[in-house]
């Protein structure tokens, strides 16, 4: 029993110790700052290049990348928001009468079952009727559950917090920018020779993966444009390329994906009538999704080093314990513990 309880055990232990606690409470609510250290890791090549190709100083070459990277996400903020809130004021103006369509869809339904019920007794006519009145009943409270005071004011309780963070993300972006080259001093001025070479092995193992991850998602989301155009072609040509387009952007977002454009365009053309079309746009969905589902791990685990099954738990684990980031923070703390492990910092050499 003395012999476990020696220095190392204790410090290797405190680390564990302090590793979880900082998983659970610390990075939930670090995630701007972490993306933004990401994020500055992942430019510092492109900040080197613009300083030895143009001989600038590194503020100079800082400062105009930034400006470049914040007008492009001004342009694409603008464009996004623009678009969605024209979207919006359709989609508002047009409520009216899409209720009406459901109402008379409701109606003729209803008279078409009386018609059919008729010559059937009593007995049989009221259960029908009441399972109807109870499906009726149920899609009325959905929809308007869904548009309740609270959710509602739950959702723009988020758009501050939302704005805040991305401000926060945008000023340590620069910051950390800056202050990169001083950072991995004082951080190599603590370290022995050979850790030194572990911690630059580890860095370089992180940044290839970063580069994998980025490249496993290029991959995912052309095949999802093509799967999308081709199948936007083939049901409505009209409208092919625009939506092909947005359905591709918003696929990026690992929770929503492409159901949340498709499943409200199929609703609404079944509700319309349309019903070929909207059973087109939800087989469409499907694909897409189980595309998303297969193809993404296997290929994320090919671009970073993970084989599909690891890289499937991981994100899975990730999403249900810090949600939506969690989905890449889960494979990059296993790819940051399988790159310790092989720099040598931390050993597994241990039997049962």
């Amino acid at each position: 029993m003395t012999k476990w309880l020696t220095k190392r055990n204790f410090i290797l232990t405190l680390i564990v110790v302090i590793t979880i606690f900082t998983s659970i409470f610390i990075i939930p609510v670090s995630i701007p700052l972490i993306f933004s250290l990401l994020m500055a890791i992942l430019i510092e090549p492109l900040v080197r290049f613009v300083e030895n190709k143009w001989k600038w100083h590194r503020k100079i070459a800082v400062t105009s990348i930034f400006i470049f990277i914040l007008t492009g996400i001004i342009v694409i903020l603008y464009y996004t928001v623009t678009q969605l809130v024209g979207k919006i004021m359709k989609v508002t103006q047009a409520v009216p009468d899409y209720l009406n369509s459901l109402a008379g869809l409701w109606i003729d339904s209803q008279s078409k079952l009386f018609q059919y019920t008729s010559i059937l007794p009593d007995e049989v006519i009221k259960p029908i009727r009441k399972e109807f009145k109870d499906i009726f009943e149920s899609m009325r409270e959905s929809i308007l559950s869904l548009l309740n005071y609270d959710r509602v004011l739950a959702l723009m309780t988020e758009i501050p917090n939302f704005l805040v963070s991305f401000i926060v993300f945008l000023v340590a972006l620069f910051l950390l920018m800056l202050e990169l080259p001083e950072l991995k001093k004082m951080l190599f001025r603590h370290l022995t020779t050979s850790t030194a070479e572990k911690v630059r092995y580890m860095i370089s193992k992180i940044n290839s993966v970063i580069f994998g991850f980025l490249k496993a998602q290029l991959l995912v989301s052309l095949i999802v444009l093509a799967v999308t155009f081709v199948g936007l072609l083939l049901i409505t040509p009209k409208y092919a390329i625009v939506m092909s387009i947005v359905i591709w952007i918003i696929d990026i977002i690992p929770i929503l994906g492409s159901i949340i454009i498709l499943a409200p365009w199929a609703c609404y053309l079944f509700i319309s009538g349309d019903v070929a079309t909207a059973t087109k746009l939800a087989i469409l969905a499907i694909i897409l999704l189980i595309i998303r589902r297969t193809v993404e791990p296997k290929v994320m685990g090919s671009q970073i080093g993970l084989s599909p099954l690891p890289t499937l738990v991981t994100m899975f684990i990730g999403l249900k314990l810090l949600g939506f980031f969690g989905l890449f923070i889960g494979p990059f703390i296993v790819i940051l513990f399988t790159t310790a492990r092989e720099a040598g910092i931390i050993k597994m050499n241990f039997r049962i």
